[in-house]
């Protein structure tokens, strides 16, 4: 992000416009819906700018700007539209140290003004870093056609009941109190009974809310998928938005985490294999403080939280300490990583058995049903294998496996830096294995038609954009 949207207050300040024509008419239309006091430097401004002066909505000075002129400024538009003139702005700018925006000039700019939504005192900014004016008009259109006009109202009303909301409990109790308001009750008040109907729907949603008493927390175990947050489910999102707290593992991505609300609390208790990491009963007392405080809870897990998430040790945690709790089930890095190679887990006449089984547990290497596992055809899915690759390799050739059996290592899966290693069941145990969090596929290779190439025995590394 090149470019920090903020919201800048602009009550009273000066904001300078230098050009007097169409360049100059196009951005005064939008700095003329703020309460700022504007000035427009131009020497022969328009007819359309004369009009606006008359009507009292800004001051021409009828000549270019003077450094002097600049001085605390909030910020300075160099909009003649030629070179020449809006360069010695810029370097005005440079000198009396305000923001300023050159039109059509990125590079020379110190912000840039977005597509703006405009129900006041809603203002939704929109912004392409600069590359893509026509995208951000198509997506402020989008949002303009699925917005009620009335949500400008709406808000200025609710503003005027702030004080009085105040003294309900922070939080999720008085979350409850704006949702309602905004999301149930507001507009259908507004559209049957007008102001004097919000404000009647206002007073009845407090008494509801001051009456319902104390919020009980709550804890949800939710999966948050291998990585990619549009695999979350519908639920999961909602879920997320409206935390209070999020306690995740170090393999929950940053764009699901980004989902929460700035104001949760997002705790990572990081869990590494071999390493230092947090105690489970140290998580578990963390779930129970918060949810027992009234706190929604999010217990965010890579992949799916039923599938080695240590899930019933968390849920036993919960039950002694009569802590309400849900699952959320996420999609689970076995079958996301099957669909990125294009193929089934299971098939008839292939595998009428799909294994998921751990590479190591809390003894070391894990044991397995090797018998089982070598047999032609049975596939298996195998989870924090990587370290254990070469004692998975040993185990199952020992047992009868045959050593060109195919083995697919999916790391990162469903992220922006996903890599797929293809090899066998000999290759396994001397294979650099890709880095990060992987899942191998034991008796599985991409389908052809995703990998656009007839399995070989030697190692074949696919990168997701190669699909």
């Amino acid at each position: 992000m090149r470019h920090f949207p903020v919201f800048l207050n602009v009550e009273g300040r000066r904001i300078l416009v230098c050009g007097g024509g169409e360049t100059a008419i196009a951005k005064l239309r939008l700095i003329l819906k703020t309460s700022a006091r504007i000035e427009v430097f131009a020497e022969g401004p328009s007819s359309q700018i004369q009009e606006w002066e008359e009507a009292g909505a800004l001051t021409i000075v009828r000549r270019q700007p003077l450094a002097s002129d600049l001085e605390n400024a909030a910020m300075v538009y160099a909009a003649h539209g030629e070179e020449q003139p809006d360069r010695k702005v810029a370097r005005l700018a440079e000198q009396q140290g305000v923001l300023l925006n050159l039109v059509d000039d990125l590079e020379a700019s110190d912000f840039i003004t977005p597509a703006i939504v405009d129900r006041d005192p809603v203002t939704i900014a929109i912004g392409t870093e600069g590359t893509a004016p026509v995208l951000a008009r198509k997506i402020k259109a989008d949002i303009e056609d699925n917005l009620s006009g009335s949500v400008g109202l709406l808000a200025r009303l609710g503003a005027g009941f702030r004080s009085r909301a105040a003294s309900l409990p922070e939080g999720s109790i008085r979350r409850k109190f704006w949702s309602r308001f905004f999301f149930e009750r507001g507009s259908q008040a507004l559209k049957i009974g007008g102001e004097k109907g919000v404000q009647e729907v206002l007073e009845q949603l407090y008494s509801e809310i001051e009456n319902e008493g104390r919020e009980y927390g709550r804890v949800f175990l939710m999966g948050a998928g291998p990585g990619d947050p549009d695999l979350l489910t519908v639920k999961g999102q909602r879920v997320l938005r409206d935390a209070d707290v999020v306690v995740h593992d170090r393999l929950v991505g940053p764009q699901v985490l980004e989902l929460a609300r700035r104001e949760a609390i997002v705790v990572e208790t990081g869990k590494k294999g071999f390493g230092k990491s947090w105690k489970q009963e140290d998580i578990n007392e963390l779930m129970i403080e918060h949810a027992q405080a009234g706190a929604t809870v999010v217990r965010l897990k890579s992949g799916d939280p039923s599938v080695y998430g240590r899930l019933d040790e968390e849920i036993e945690a919960l039950n002694q300490s009569n802590t309400a709790w849900e699952i959320i089930p996420g999609i689970t890095a076995a079958s996301a990583a099957a669909a990125e190679i294009g193929t089934s887990l299971t098939r008839r006449g292939r595998n009428s058995a799909l294994r998921f089984i751990t590479g190591h547990d809390i003894n070391g290497f894990a044991e397995h049903d090797w018998v089982a596992l070598a047999k032609p055809g049975s596939v298996a899915a195998i989870y924090m294998g990587k370290r254990t690759a070469r004692f998975l390799s040993g185990r199952l050739l020992m047992h009868g496996g045959v050593p060109d059996r195919p083995v697919t290592v999916v790391a990162n899966v469903s992220r922006p830096d996903q890599e797929i290693h293809v090899t066998t069941l000999s290759g396994l145990a001397s294979d650099k294995m890709p880095e990060g969090p992987a899942i191998l596929l034991l008796g599985l290779k991409p389908n052809e038609a995703i990998a656009d190439l007839e399995f070989q025995p030697d190692t074949v590394d696919l990168k997701q954009g190669a699909f």
